[in-house]
């Protein structure tokens, strides 16, 4: 019996140690995208703003991740096409797609009441939301280690954008800026978050309690999400047409930005919302690099402090048994 089993046991070690290799891979990637994202946005600037409609570039992320899912689902799963599906699998995810396109018409919005460093600072909140209503709805007791890390989070989040990079020749970058917020702003601010938190714990409920393929679930996501995202386009639409102000680096945009939220549907499905609050913090490092390296902006004490922070949160609830 021994000698029958031995061989295979090597095998069984080789795929675990794969699929971890894949898993870091993704988180990696993720850290990437999400940390490249503000830096990309300012290459596409022309002239200090931005030239190219917002609501369009989410609608052709949203068509991406449509399209890839429909991908993956023909090649990989092609043997679970027919697998029974009702409108009960498929609703709820309407109400996922609402959420998520809500708030992000509610970021633009937002942003009238209160300057760019104040939403900065103050959607941190959101990590706390979210952590709070993954353990209200999805059950999951956190103990107090485990939300000290969560909080340490959020320190690192409030410490970086409030003045973790500085322009030397600015006299207006961050770390000199008053911040500025009105009460309707603070009212928005808290709606802000509580959806953010919402719609991912949400998403991740359903992801995790059906029985069907994630590239199915996908599918069904995706297809209220560009419906959403279409009607609020052109319910909102201004003279600018729905590609004007594009160029490569939109392309990259758009493409980046789906295959993250690919990643995030992965890992919402296999893992949950907290990797996911880790994953953005950490991006906050790549954003600095890219920061440094392309705008030669200048690294500054609230930025060791904010490194220091994710450090600590990450040991807390991962690294001590």
């Amino acid at each position: 019996q021994r000698g029958e089993d031995g061989p295979g046991l090597p095998k069984l070690s080789e795929e675990r140690w794969g699929l971890r290799g894949l898993w870091g891979l993704m988180l990696l990637l993720s850290v990437a995208v999400y940390g490249s994202h503000a830096p990309l946005l300012t290459l596409c600037k022309v002239d200090g703003t931005i030239p190219f409609s917002s609501s369009s570039v989410v609608v052709l992320v949203e068509l991406t991740k449509l399209v890839l899912s429909l991908f993956f689902l023909l090649t990989w799963d092609r043997q679970l096409l027919g697998v029974a599906v009702s409108w009960h699998h498929v609703v709820p995810f309407a109400l996922s797609a609402l959420l998520y396109a809500a708030n992000n018409n509610l970021v633009v919005h937002m942003q009238l009441f209160m300057d760019p460093s104040t939403y900065q600072v103050l959607s941190n909140l959101k990590i706390v939301s979210t952590a709070l209503l993954y353990s209200l709805f999805l059950r999951q007791r956190l103990c107090m280690r485990k939300w000290l890390a969560l909080f340490l989070l959020m320190a690192a989040g409030v410490s970086y954008s409030f003045g973790g990079l500085q322009d030397p020749q600015d006299s207006t970058s961050p770390s000199r800026m008053q911040l500025h917020v009105t009460f309707v702003g603070l009212l928005l601010i808290s709606v802000y978050c509580l959806i953010s938190g919402l719609s991912a714990v949400y998403t991740e409920a359903i992801l995790k309690t059906q029985g069907l393929p994630l590239s199915l679930q996908n599918l069904f996501l995706y297809f209220f999400g560009v419906l959403l995202n279409l009607i609020g386009h052109f319910w909102s639409s201004t003279e600018r047409g729905f590609l004007e102000g594009f160029s490569s680096w939109v392309l990259v945009i758009v493409v980046s930005q789906a295959l993250n939220g690919l990643i995030m549907s992965v890992v919402m499905k296999h893992s949950s919302n907290i990797t996911r609050l880790f994953v953005i913090s950490c991006s906050i490092l790549v954003n600095a690099v890219l920061s440094v390296m392309l705008f030669n902006l200048q690294l500054t004490l609230l930025f060791f402090v904010a490194v220091l922070c994710i450090g600590l949160a990450v040991h807390l609830y991962y690294g001590v048994t």
